[in-house]
């Protein structure tokens, strides 16, 4: 009716597919599987980490409520991570089953510990938050006044002006892109004239 041209109803008629567009099949199919197991592996490094994460529950219980330098978390992702700190993670190693505790510095990674066993990563663990612990209080010692000087309401205004000042540059950002495209468009009707 509409200019198509009915399908012949002759299985005997229908074109055997191309030996290419068959491999084309096939080579899908096995990407897909090779897929699912990635994405298998991935949960099963994600389950691993959940694990840890739950014998790390009593060590975060025990930091005291007003030291906010643990920021811990499983992240999903291409790799799965279990961070303890903006700075150190744990990570699955090549094998799936090997933990591995990161620290990130400016001059690179570190590997802070390996293993296979829950235990001697949450020893490590504790081992490093115990350390940060003290060097935040090697801090606080160093200018004892500093808690004082910075109140509640000091913190909350300076993050109040953060964000004002991220959305002034987002505005900024905004607008030049506005007036970049308004004299590009100028340019372009201009140049066809």
């Amino acid at each position: 009716m509409w200019g198509r041209k009915p399908k012949s109803q002759d299985p005997a008629e229908a074109v055997p597919p191309s030996p290419l567009k068959e491999a084309v099949h096939q080579a899908r199919v096995e990407a897909a599987e090779r897929t699912s197991v990635v994405v298998d592996l991935r949960d099963a490094e994600w389950a691993r980490l959940a694990l840890l994460d739950e014998a790390l529950d009593p060590l975060f219980v025990e930091i005291p409520s007003d030291v906010d330098l643990f920021d811990r978390g499983l992240t999903r992702g291409e790799t799965p991570r279990l961070w303890i700190d903006a700075v150190a993670h744990v990570a699955m190693g090549r094998d799936t089953r090997l933990y591995r505790f990161l620290h990130d510095t400016r001059v690179g990674r570190h590997v802070l510990a390996e293993s296979h066993e829950i235990p001697d990563m949450v020893q490590a663990i504790t081992t490093y938050i115990a350390r940060r612990l003290v060097e935040r209080q090697r801090a606080l010692d160093e200018d004892p006044g500093f808690i004082q000087r910075v109140t509640k309401r000091a913190a909350e205004r300076e993050r109040r002006r953060r964000r004002w000042r991220a959305l002034g540059a987002f505005l900024f950002g905004f607008l030049l892109g506005l007036v970049s495209l308004f004299a590009a468009a100028v340019l372009i009707a201009t140049y066809y004239r």
